[in-house]
């Protein structure tokens, strides 16, 4: 379980987070046995990078804390570029890149040809391979890039792949797949690649969690995401993504413990971003588990199971009961 929350999540609309806010988030994710942290994107301000040098220097108990950046930028070698060079002092174990898949992007937002797009993505991934991280690269709308030309899109995850990344995660960063899809292009990504793929859904069409699970099905071993959905636009929510692996799919994630605390980690990221809890949210609002309706509540007090599809303690939560 990979999370973004400390850097996609407060690209969010209203969200802001203190240094102090992210690492008592850090703390509190390592706490529950989330494997990776995204703290940030060091090149970006004073307090991502400031925040790189604090984390350093935590006691954490099992998560590896990533450093996100892009590619080189076009024409510019790896070792002399200040992104690459942010990433490396950062001294972040683990570095995650985000590359262009899809050609649309390569031709006109970045403006370069496909091979200088591939030599960027083999560039960056190499030189911090080389500097002893290990590399996760992000393969940005690697879905509408696969649709668009399949053979291009998986050009350049074999280009991360061959320049050492761990692992490619596919982003369906315009959040417009639907499960079918995602399924069909996570398995066309792991026949043409050695190393496994992660996935990381944005919610546009309100199916990301969805689409994370279909993923995991087909695969995929690491799923993406941010405590609440919070981020760019509609993000994917890792709670949801956590709840439904461990309670419904049985994978083991998190700790023991950390799956029955999903509820107190959701609302303490609400608080410390001064956002108000989502009532209905799935698995931790606290309507979740509320009950109003007459002949509902009848029911739930014979046989809880009649109107609840798991007990709210499975993951912190109460049953409420209104009427």
């Amino acid at each position: 379980i990979y999370d973004t929350t400390l850097r996609d999540g407060s690209q969010g609309e209203g969200v802001n987070f203190s240094l102090q806010d992210k690492l008592q988030i850090t703390e509190k994710l390592d706490e529950l046995g989330f494997d990776y942290i995204e703290g940030g994107y060091p090149l970006s301000n004073q307090k991502d990078e400031e925040y790189f040098q604090r984390v350093a220097d935590m006691d954490l108990r099992h998560a590896k804390v990533c450093a996100f950046g892009m590619t080189r930028r076009r024409g510019v070698a790896a070792d002399a570029d200040i992104g690459m060079l942010a990433l490396r002092d950062s001294k972040a174990p683990v570095c995650t890149i985000v590359g262009k898949t899809w050609d649309l992007h390569v031709q006109e937002v970045l403006r370069v040809d496909r091979a200088e797009n591939l030599a960027m993505i083999r560039d960056s991934v190499a030189y911090l391979h080389a500097e002893g991280r290990e590399v996760i690269y992000d393969a940005e709308h690697f879905f509408d890039g696969y649709r668009a030309n399949p053979d291009f899109a998986l050009e350049t995850l074999k280009a991360a792949e061959e320049a050492g990344a761990s692992i490619v995660v596919l982003c369906d960063t315009n959040g417009g797949s639907l499960p079918d899809r995602i399924a069909e292009f996570v398995e066309a990504a792991r026949r043409a690649l050695k190393i496994p793929v992660g996935i990381h859904c944005h919610n546009d069409c309100d199916v990301a969690i969805a689409n994370s699970l279909a993923a995991v099905d087909h695969g995929a071993i690491q799923v993406q995401g941010t405590i609440n959905g919070v981020g760019e636009r509609c993000n994917g929510d890792l709670i949801s993504v956590v709840a439904n692996l461990a309670l419904k799919k049985k994978h083991q994630v998190l700790f023991d413990e950390g799956v029955g605390r999903l509820t107190e980690l959701s609302r303490y990221v609400y608080e410390l971003a001064n956002m108000n809890f989502r009532s209905s949210q799935p698995f931790v609002g606290a309507s979740a588990f509320a009950h109003k309706g007459g002949m509902h509540v009848h029911a739930v007090n014979r046989i809880s199971q009649s109107y609840e599809h798991i007990d709210p303690e499975l993951v912190g939560n109460e049953r409420r009961v209104l009427v």
